[in-house]
């Protein structure tokens, strides 16, 4: 039986980057949302034994180092299953593009092998499995608005926000993970770093209120060329767990901030001042991304930021009619845009299963 699965791409709604850890990762806090597009999973298991990666695009690994391979030869063996497992990719996002795509792909070949060997994995082993092949693939195993803490693979998920108009953008230009990770070692004097050790991540209590947080500053990242201290470092940590625990208590505040309100509560939080720290070491090695996030904004979105680390930008808007306004002007200009919308939870679920 080959059951096909949809494997959702993700963006990043703010990501601040602590100090380097002692087993090679770095702290991590970010809000993680799924978005409409996909790649389509196609798994099926047959008499034999073995792991067969098929993608007809030739950047796709087919051998063990890709994550479909790796994340079913674990289940496989936690499930004490035998077979030809076939996973089968029809690549739709962009390889490299900081949308998750690679990860949201072994999730989905986890979730369609599951169907198709008719077992189910328990939920910490699914999420400890996923953790151990890559950081950002247990986001997948929750969807909607996640938060990611430790090297991003600790997830929590956050509430079911409605749908919100977005529109990614994808260059050219492929950005490398590990490469940007070094280039933010060096700005912020990595040798200094390691000898401070861990850095504990602490989620403040509350110490902002909303009406702070909805007047917090946004705008272009901070000078690139401005080296962070560990204390800065620290600082930049808890001041977005600050806003996070803030934006988060006005739902349980009593205050009324939704009487009245049409804008999406999505938007508090990126109002908050929150940003993507990769943006510091990726703009200044490739402008084109710049000029990419300022062609999102000047088109008409209300936020725009890179996504992981790249290269992929994106915008939240208004309105359906308006990310499809801005799509037209940005591919217009020679930008590879496509409009889609954030994906809750719920909706997230529903869909993630082709039948």
């Amino acid at each position: 039986m080959s059951v096909t699965v949809r494997s959702f791409a993700k963006i990043n709604l703010g990501l601040r980057i602590g100090v380097a850890r002692q087993d090679g990762f770095h702290e991590l806090l970010t809000v993680y949302q799924t978005i409409g597009l996909h790649d389509v999973i196609r798994v099926s298991v047959r008499r034999g034994n073995g792991i067969e990666i098929r993608c007809a695009d030739p950047r796709v690994p087919k051998d063990d180092t890709n994550t479909c391979f790796r994340i079913v030869g674990k289940a496989m063996r936690a499930m004490r299953a035998n077979g030809h497992v076939v996973i089968d990719i029809e690549k739709r996002l962009p390889v490299q593009g900081g949308l998750g795509g690679a990860s949201a792909n072994a999730v989905a070949a986890l979730l369609g092998l599951e169907r198709a060997l008719k077992k189910v994995l328990p939920a910490t082993d699914r999420l400890r499995i996923a953790a151990e092949v890559g950081s950002d693939l247990p986001l997948f195993l929750v969807g909607g608005t996640v938060l990611g803490v430790g090297r991003g693979e600790q997830v929590y998920p956050l509430v079911d926000l409605p749908a919100i108009a977005c529109v990614v953008v994808t260059p050219e230009v492929g950005v490398s993970t590990p490469k940007a990770f070094a280039a933010w070692d060096r700005l912020c004097g990595a040798g200094t770093l390691a000898r401070e050790g861990l850095y504990n991540l602490r989620l403040a209590a509350l110490s902002q209120t909303p009406a702070e947080l909805r007047s917090a500053r946004t705008g272009e990242s901070a000078d690139p060329h401005t080296k962070l201290t560990v204390s800065d470092l620290s600082d930049r940590m808890n001041e977005l767990g600050r806003g996070l625990s803030a934006w988060l208590s006005e739902p349980y505040s009593g205050a009324p901030f939704r009487r009245g309100r049409a804008e999406n509560h999505l938007l508090e939080l990126v109002r908050a001042g929150i940003e993507n720290d990769f943006e510091r070491v990726v703009f200044p090695e490739y402008p084109e991304l710049s000029d990419g996030k300022r062609a999102v904004l000047r088109a008409g979105a209300m936020y725009a930021s890179l996504s992981g680390s790249g290269s992929t930008l994106y915008g939240l808007f208004a309105s359906r009619g308006a990310a499809l306004r801005a799509t037209a002007k940005l591919r217009r200009q020679g930008w590879s845009a496509w409009a889609t919308a954030t994906l809750p939870r719920r909706a997230y679920w529903k869909r993630v299963v082709a039948e």
